[in-house]
């Protein structure tokens, strides 16, 4: 790819969507800021250094507020209400609070067995079949029973939605996103008033209970954004570590043998799939309050700037090897879950599916192997989430 060329990024195609990391080396090169612009988003700042990143996701200085931005009244047309990603203190820390009420380490571990109960029975039609597709077979159908049986989401609605979610994401298709949007928008307000109405014992119900109930309210707006969130970051981020993590073991078949002879390897391993090929690519963007400067580069007051979560893991600096996929590695200090008062508060869920499901999958297939040659393999074109299209396997 041409170095003049980096500057678009929609111009880079399924080249760079596929295998982003040498576009982000090349970039790192040349500093750790760099002006860029895609067909929907428009020009921001790329952080794609790992110092300067984990910097630039605890400065104050850079909002989550779209009203800080210079094009406000133009941006953000696919939001979906107002949620936790979205906003500062005091509101983010009210928001937060709220949410973490539902995700205790209490309750996250005590869904342990359902996590692997459901393993287990996606792996038995694995078996049955002997070849499927992974990424609809078990790395997608297990975080998202999991989120939607947390949530209340009924079974049915499931497939939709994730079609929605995924053509929303797409920054290859401004038009069909914004559609994709306003149909989770409608679905998800339905989803709400009905919670509203027969609460249930699930989250959004005690959610729901809090517009009406709690002193420090949601508001309808907030409601809605904190329900799209908790959907969308409870499933697709852990879909994307259990498919792409999957891969790289396969890739990388004395890895994958080190980790069945000691599992006591699984929890760094986990750490080394987030780090290596970690499911989000690029926060959501910051806005600065103020003229300031970043890792030398100055940034205009109201200007976007977003950080490369998956070249900030890479860097060499942080990193020795980056490119290697070593599950013996320290791995430790990967942003794949963000930093600062915005890391994913659903991390540990995260863990806990890829420990289970990657265990359940390896120890009861022996024989899994890859279906298709590697370089056949696609990921989905959007800059915020990297996740496979498709992962044909066999598995005996």
């Amino acid at each position: 790819m041409p170095v003049e060329a980096f500057d678009d990024l929609s111009a880079l195609g399924q080249e760079f969507v596929d295998d982003p990391y040498p576009v982000y080396a090349e970039l790192r090169s040349r500093g750790p800021v760099h002006r860029v612009r895609t067909a929907a988003s428009g020009e921001f700042w790329l952080v794609v250094d790992h110092e300067v990143g984990r910097a630039a996701l605890s400065d104050p200085r850079l909002s989550n507020d779209i009203r800080q931005s210079a094009d406000w009244a133009d941006d953000g047309g696919n939001s979906i209400g107002l949620n936790m990603v979205q906003t500062d203190p005091p509101q983010h820390t009210r928001l937060r609070q709220l949410v973490a009420k539902g995700f205790t380490a209490r309750r996250i571990e005590a869904l342990r067995p359902r996590v692997r109960k459901i393993a287990d029975e996606l792996v038995d039609g694995l078996l049955e079949r002997g070849q499927a597709d992974l990424v609809e077979a078990f790395a997608l159908p297990l975080p998202l029973a999991v989120i939607c049986e947390l949530l209340g989401v009924p079974a049915a609605d499931r497939k939709t939605f994730h079609d929605w979610y995924l053509t929303s994401t797409d920054f290859t298709r401004p038009e069909a996103a914004g559609a994709a949007a306003g149909a989770m928008t409608g679905y998800l307000a339905e989803l709400i008033a009905a919670k509203r109405e027969e609460p249930g014992e699930d989250l959004l119900s005690a959610l729901a209970r809090a517009m009406d109930e709690d002193e420090d309210r949601l508001s309808p707006e907030e409601m809605l954004g904190m329900a799209f969130l908790l959907l969308v970051a409870g499933y697709e981020t852990a879909a994307n570590l259990l498919s792409s993590g999957v891969l790289a073991l396969l890739r990388h078949p004395g890895q994958l043998a080190a980790l069945r002879a000691d599992w006591s390897l699984l929890d760094n391993a986990v750490e080394e799939m987030l780090r290596y090929e970690g499911p989000v690519e690029t926060t959501a963007f910051r806005y600065a309050k103020e003229n300031l400067t970043l890792g030398g580069t100055p940034v205009a007051r109201g200007d976007s700037v977003a950080v490369v979560l998956a070249a900030a893991s890479r860097d060499p600096r942080r990193f020795a090897e980056p490119d290697r996929f070593d599950i013996r590695r320290a791995a430790g200090g990967h942003l794949a879950f963000g930093h600062g008062i915005h890391r994913c508060l659903g991390a540990p869920l995260a863990r806990l599916e890829g420990a289970v499901a990657f265990r359940t999958l390896l120890e009861r297939c022996p024989d899994l192997a890859l279906d298709t040659d590697p370089a056949a393999l696609t990921w989905r074109p959007s800059l915020m989430l990297r996740g496979l299209h498709q992962l044909p396997v066999t598995v005996g």
